[in-house]
């Protein structure tokens, strides 16, 4: 009795994890809509509607101009539609009877706020939890290396070689091809003070992938190991440190850089195939991520997730892919150059394929989630 009871309030739980999961892609959502919105009104473009999700109107709202707000039943995208966008209209606000300048402006609108809201979640993130760096917990002695020139127990690191750290990644890159003996500059935080270390490399550091992390341990001589003296894992974990309000502010836009980086990494892997398709995954996959996110960390893990899709939205539809507002604005620039517009009903042909085919693309990527 016991035992069903837990196992019904464990599934209840978890459809709540499920639920702000779809909040928080439908906010996503939303916030890249508002943009197009924004603009496009404050430019003076015709809208006829803004709904949030698709199918089925649950709430409608007819303003006095004739737009129209709605809510629709399944919460899993959304669209701010304007007047004449997909269809001829003689209306003077109709979308292609302005400047190609001003609808690329509201086309580039919701990418530019996705990716504002992401770093104010990211502002948010480290103003309430501190940025994500690493912090030494082990410390080998070294007869090579005096403990001058190598960090001690308790260092958070903060900066490698100029550049600012968040994650293992970062400090490989930042050593990646020093050779055993070379002097690498580290800026640590130290007994509560900023301070400026030289640390003397202990191997060399030729990264051929992630899997090399160990040898990042060994040339910091930040590892651990047993009686024989044999290395038994690394001696950095994840910190999280408060900068101040400017640096935070700084970092977050930073932070946000280096995940719209990613993305592309990410993406140009997948083009070229070092990347298998189970490695990525459609809008149930995001869900289930997000969801599993919150459950494990909370506010922190839910900023983070916000933040990356966030970021992730704004540079995938900022490519060029039919349906995408990168398409658009190329379509528009091709106007513009040629002083001609391009087919509608072709336009419009081309845009549907690419829907059907981004659709198609998130089911393989969440079939090879199973797989």
């Amino acid at each position: 009795m016991f035992l069903l009871l837990g196992s019904i309030i464990n599934t209840i739980t978890y459809i709540g994890y499920i639920l702000v999961a779809i909040f928080v892609l439908l906010l996503m959502i939303t916030v890249h809509e508002l943009g197009h919105y924004i603009a496009g009104k404050s430019l003076g473009f015709g809208i006829e509607e803004f709904s949030i999700g698709f199918g089925p109107s649950v709430f409608k709202k007819t303003k006095k101009s004739g737009e129209v707000f709605s809510l629709r039943a399944v919460p899993l995208g959304g669209y701010c539609a304007f007047v004449g966008e997909d269809k001829d209209s003689d209306s003077e606000k109709a979308f292609d009877k302005f400047h190609p300048l001003k609808r690329i402006v509201v086309l580039v609108s919701g990418v530019i706020m996705n990716y504002l809201f992401a770093v104010l979640l990211i502002v948010l993130m480290f103003g309430i939890y501190g940025q994500s760096t690493l912090k030494v917990y082990e410390v080998q002695d070294s007869d090579e290396v005096s403990a001058e020139y190598s960090l001690f127990k308790g260092d958070v690191i903060l900066k490698v070689n100029g550049k600012n750290i968040y994650i293992i990644t970062d400090l490989m890159n930042a050593i990646q091809g020093k050779d055993k003996g070379d002097t690498v500059d580290f800026k640590v935080m130290r007994e509560g003070k900023e301070t400026d270390v030289k640390v003397v490399l202990r191997t060399d550091t030729d990264f051929s992938n992630v899997e090399d992390i160990k040898t990042v341990f060994l040339s910091l001589g930040t590892y651990q190991k047993n009686e024989d003296n044999e290395y038994l894992g690394g001696g950095l974990y994840t910190y999280n440190v408060r900068l101040g309000a400017l640096k935070t502010v700084g970092h977050s836009f930073e932070y946000s850089v280096k995940l719209g980086g990613t993305i592309f990494k990410i993406l140009g892997q997948l083009i070229t195939g070092k990347l298998g398709l189970s490695s990525m995954g459609g809008t149930i996959t995001t869900i289930g991520v997000t969801a599993n996110a919150v459950k494990a960390g909370g506010l922190s893990y839910l900023l983070y997730i916000a933040s990356f899709i966030g970021v992730n939205l704004a540079v995938f539809n900022i490519l060029p892919i039919p349906a995408l507002d990168g398409s658009h604005v190329i379509f528009t620039l091709i106007e513009w150059i040629r002083k001609k517009p391009i087919n509608k009903k072709i336009e419009n042909i081309i845009h549907t394929i690419g829907f059907i085919f981004i659709l198609l693309l998130a089911v393989i990527f969440d079939i090879g989630q199973c797989f």
